[in-house]
């Protein structure tokens, strides 16, 4: 038999082992956190006017150019799986699968929005990134929109990195995600995470940088003097809107610029943005789709024939997603196509309606009376790096680096841009702000966690100076829902009578980020607005 200090020789040297595999567990973990709370592209910060106060260029005639790049996933690469149970949801308890990919396990398209479970069964329509770039007056900018849920700020800069090593005279890039909840997942959020592991799609989202890049750089190389036809039409309540979230506030605007070569009648681009969730098929959809965006920019380049038809503007169209806070979606009503048919059910009927639908107006207001020609040529941007506070639980994927990894003293880094194209002025946002910070209608209402007076005012409408004004809502960044503060609400008694706490105060958690974003986003126009008042007159 073993002495009894042999057995405690043996007893300490297992011990001693299992501190020790436990104490380089935890350094590994600690480190691992460490690395993910440090974020990629640390030392990145911007912070300009272009140009700069009383630095102008000569003002010549405005350069436009477009190039559009398909950014739909290929599902000849990835698995194929049949739904036994047909409800649109996989799972692989009863759901098959073929394993084309030869990895042992089921690699899908994970579709973003409404669960974590929407695996695609294929395509409806492809999904794209449309840039645009514009040269003046010695700045060079360009603006995307990609057909995606949502991107982070870090994803977003390496884009600009792979643009400024390619074509460093280039001085701004301004994206933003159409938040379509029929793209792939970007973020990380809906790749059947809670089983084995995310199955979150990294390269995907470098074939998105990839190309997004190569879309920035042809539409440099395509810039050409242009002329532009400016309005801004208007969007009812019925048939189109729904604010699912008290004070109602909405988007009725429908800015809108047609671009055209110039002294041409050949468009090279219509851009376009409005205020309503890209969600109108709805949860239950399998296909890989950018909701009604794409059948708007299809009916604006193409036309449409029959019951409210017009003809096409041919170029490109790209559309812009406007603030849709509060919540803005076309879910819970009834709409009726141009045929005169009613689409209750969420589904691509819907989809359609409404995208054929806005593409009418949009039609209507260029080519009515109001539509004038664009006088102003200028190019003006502001641009900051700003540090937003974040609430837990988004605070805690901060920390994991598993959403928007990098942490700054316990906040976000993201952006906020200023953008005058002529007689278009633009203010980019961060996430999915609350129109009434865009447009006015604050409210305190009873129930509210703070008695106070609405913080985010002035409304940003009032202090743009363009005669278009545009709000691109997941501006360079997804951050969640921007709540004005004296309407925050996670307390009971509930607002407007409310038997439970809203949605939207839980993505970012954080009363403070309205205003923040309110603050910085009416420096940004100040800032611009001196830039432009030591302009060339014109």
């Amino acid at each position: 038999m073993l002495s009894f200090f042999s057995r405690h020789k043996i007893i300490t040297r297992i011990l001693g082992g299992f501190l020790c595999l436990f104490l380089v567990l935890f350094a590994t973990a600690f480190g691992y956190v460490r690395y993910k709370m440090y974020g990629p592209h640390r030392s990145y910060e911007i912070d300009y006017v272009l140009p700069a106060p009383g630095a102008w260029d000569t003002v010549n005639d405005l350069q436009v150019g477009v190039a559009v790049r398909d950014i739909t996933p290929d599902m000849d690469k990835k698995d194929t799986w049949v739904d036994v149970d047909n409800n649109n949801r996989f799972d692989p308890k009863i759901d098959t699968w073929e394993d084309r990919t030869g990895s042992g396990d089921f690699d899908l398209v994970w579709i973003a929005g409404f669960g974590i479970d929407r695996a695609a069964k294929g395509v409806n329509d492809p999904l794209w990134s449309r840039a645009m770039a514009f040269r003046n007056n010695g700045v060079t900018l360009a603006i995307v929109s990609i057909d995606s849920i949502g991107i982070t700020y870090d994803r977003y800069i390496t884009i600009r990195k792979m643009i400024q090593e390619r074509n460093p005279d280039i001085d701004h890039v301004a994206f933003a995600a159409t938040h379509s909840h029929q793209a792939p997942d970007t973020m990380g959020i809906w790749s059947y995470w809670f089983l084995w592991g995310s199955r979150f799609d990294e390269d995907y989202v470098r074939m998105i940088q990839e190309e997004t890049c190569d879309a920035v750089l042809e539409a440099v190389a395509n810039l050409t003097p242009a002329d532009a036809i400016i309005t801004t039409g208007y969007v009812p309540e019925e048939n189109f809107i729904r604010d699912s979230r008290d004070p109602q506030v909405m988007d009725h605007t429908l800015p809108l610029a047609w671009f055209k070569k110039k002294g041409t009648e050949e468009t090279i681009a219509v851009l376009a943005s409005w205020g309503m969730h890209p969600e109108a098929m709805g949860g239950s959809n399998p296909y890989v789709s950018s909701d009604f965006p794409h059948y708007f920019r299809q009916a604006m380049e193409s036309g449409l024939q029959g019951a409210g038809g017009f003809d096409g503007f041919g170029g490109k169209c790209v559309f812009f997603t406007g603030p849709i806070g509060g919540l803005m979606n076309p879910l819970h009503i009834e709409i009726t196509n141009r045929h005169g048919v009613a689409s209750s059910a969420n589904d691509v009927h819907k989809a359609q309606a409404l995208g054929e639908n806005l593409a009418i107006l949009a039609a209507e207001a260029l080519r009515s009376a109001e539509a004038r020609p664009m006088a102003d040529q200028r190019i003006a941007v502001s641009a900051k790096t700003i540090y937003a506070a974040m609430g837990w639980p988004f605070k805690a994927v901060l920390y994991l680096g598993v959403v928007h990894p990098g942490v700054y003293n316990g906040k976000a880094k993201t952006e906020i841009n200023a953008l005058r194209i002529g007689d278009i002025e633009i203010v980019t946002t961060p996430g999915e702000i609350f129109p009434e910070i865009v447009f006015g209608g604050i409210e305190n209402p009873e129930g509210a966690d703070f008695v106070i007076d609405p913080v985010e005012v002035p409304p940003f409408v009032e202090v743009m100076r363009g005669s278009v004004k545009m709000n691109f809502n997941l501006g360079n960044d997804e951050i969640g829902y921007i709540v004005p503060k004296s309407q925050w609400d996670v307390k009971p008694p509930y607002t407007y009578g409310r038997n439970s706490r809203p949605y939207g105060e839980i993505y970012t958690n954080n009363p403070e980020i309205a205003p923040t974003i309110h603050r910085v986003t009416l420096e940004m126009l100040r800032r611009m607005h001196e830039s432009l008042d030591t302009a060339p007159q014109i």
